[in-house]
């Protein structure tokens, strides 16, 4: 079993984000995704951090629902 948390604040860290709840709704309000534009073809990140994304997603590994929500955020 995978003692580790895998939601929105541990989410930001793994991309090297900072995670605090001030940081995290700061990026969220500063960030959006149209309709049609995968979350990890989004200009706002690095290589590494859109390959995670696309990745975890694709595996539907222990990220997948923290990617889903963050996915949701950025589209309201």
């Amino acid at each position: 079993m995978d003692p580790m948390v895998h939601d929105m604040p541990a989410l930001f860290a793994q991309l090297g984000l900072a995670n605090d709840a001030a940081s995290l709704s700061r990026f969220i309000d500063n960030h959006s995704l149209r309709d049609g534009l995968e979350l990890s073809d989004a200009p706002f990140w690095n290589a590494a951090q859109a390959s995670f994304l696309r990745e975890s997603w694709r595996d539907d590994a222990v990220w997948s629902a923290a990617i889903d929500q963050l996915d949701v955020l950025l589209r309201q």
